[in-house]
């Protein structure tokens, strides 16, 4: 897991913290940062720091170690409609034909785009709280099922959970 270049890192939002002590102020940042290979493998992280590039620095780490997989349909886009919450944060994910592209707001793009997905719809219902959306938007995709893992389930094979398209 040594090969950095294959992963694509994207900077979601920066936060400036103020802490008011004796002397002043002291500022630090902290960084919410989605890292991919654009191949389905996923990884979300949030970290703080005396200064912005550390922050970003320090998130792109601990987001590498945190990697998770997720099935994409064709290798473009999710199986099913889902829906995800994390606090206030909803979350509507529709699974969208070719070409259509990523019809989706700031955190969840970021999210599609380093994760692989090229056609997708998506909906953000209440708050606007980059941290929340994005945990919704992976609890959304972390609870989606592939075929492979109904036919699993079911010990069927996967032609006879999937439906011929014709």
């Amino acid at each position: 897991m040594d090969k950095n270049d294959e992963f694509i890192e994207k900077l979601v939002h920066i936060n400036r913290i103020t802490k008011v002590v004796k002397g002043g102020r002291r500022f630090g940042f902290s960084a919410l940062v989605v890292v991919g290979n654009q191949n389905g493998k996923i990884g979300i992280a949030h970290a703080k720091a005396k200064q912005v590039p550390d922050a970003i620095k320090k998130a792109n780490d601990l987001a590498k170690r945190k990697l998770i997989q997720i099935p994409l349909r064709e290798g473009r886009t999710i199986h099913h409609d889902i829906y995800g919450k994390d606090g206030a944060g909803k979350i509507k994910l529709r699974a969208a034909p070719k070409g259509t592209g990523i019809i989706a707001g700031g955190p969840v793009r970021a999210v599609c785009e380093v994760l692989g997905i090229k056609d997708i719809v998506a909906k953000s219902l209440g708050t606007s709280n980059p941290h929340n959306v994005i945990r919704a938007c992976m609890k959304a995709l972390v609870k989606q099922n592939s075929p492979k893992t109904i036919s699993n389930l079911r010990s069927k094979k996967i032609s006879e959970i999937v439906e011929k398209r014709g």
